[in-house]
């Protein structure tokens, strides 16, 4: 099953129709249905550190992706820390996702697309990659795309984020 978008086509199709308006190349790699970031880089056939997750997260009314590898764990006061303008940063709750992003499945957020708030931190350490494979809107289906590119379209900080 996927995700309408409120325009009735998919959600992939949404996102990659957003990544061709920005002229970020990429790749659509379609795969067994999985519900975690580690689980979709297997079965894409590719190591989970080499894949990256979008996380929401939320300070008032306001939301923010932060974007990390999939290995890792977002460490929030890193996050804080980068965002000094935003000290109550808090991660969205389900609840909130599905209610705010009914577009996307709830766990397989893109890290870009229509309807979301711009990449505002990308992890540092996702910059030495060429390449990574990210959610795309739906549990069976991920992208392959330049984190440069993310950083570009989102104009985002670039920062460590992550847990040590």
């Amino acid at each position: 099953m996927t995700s309408e978008t409120e325009e009735g086509g998919s959600s992939l199709e949404a996102v990659t129709r957003f990544l061709e308006e920005h002229d970020v190349p990429h790749e659509v790699v379609e795969h067994e249905k999985q519900f975690t970031a580690a689980g979709e880089a297997h079965a894409a056939g590719i190591e989970p550190h080499d894949a990256a997750k979008a996380l929401l997260v939320r300070e008032d009314g306001d939301y923010l992706l932060a974007v990390i590898p999939a290995s890792r764990r977002l460490d929030l006061k890193k996050l804080r820390a980068t965002l000094e303008e935003r000290p109550k940063l808090r991660l969205a709750t389900e609840d909130e996702i599905a209610s705010d992003f009914p577009a996307f499945e709830l766990g397989a957020v893109p890290p870009v697309g229509p309807g979301l708030p711009s990449a505002e931190v990308v992890d540092q350490a996702l910059l030495e990659h060429d390449c990574v494979l990210c959610n795309a809107g739906d549990h069976s289906h991920s992208l392959l795309v330049d984190p440069n590119e993310v950083v570009r379209v989102g104009g985002s900080r670039v920062s460590d984020i992550c847990e040590d």
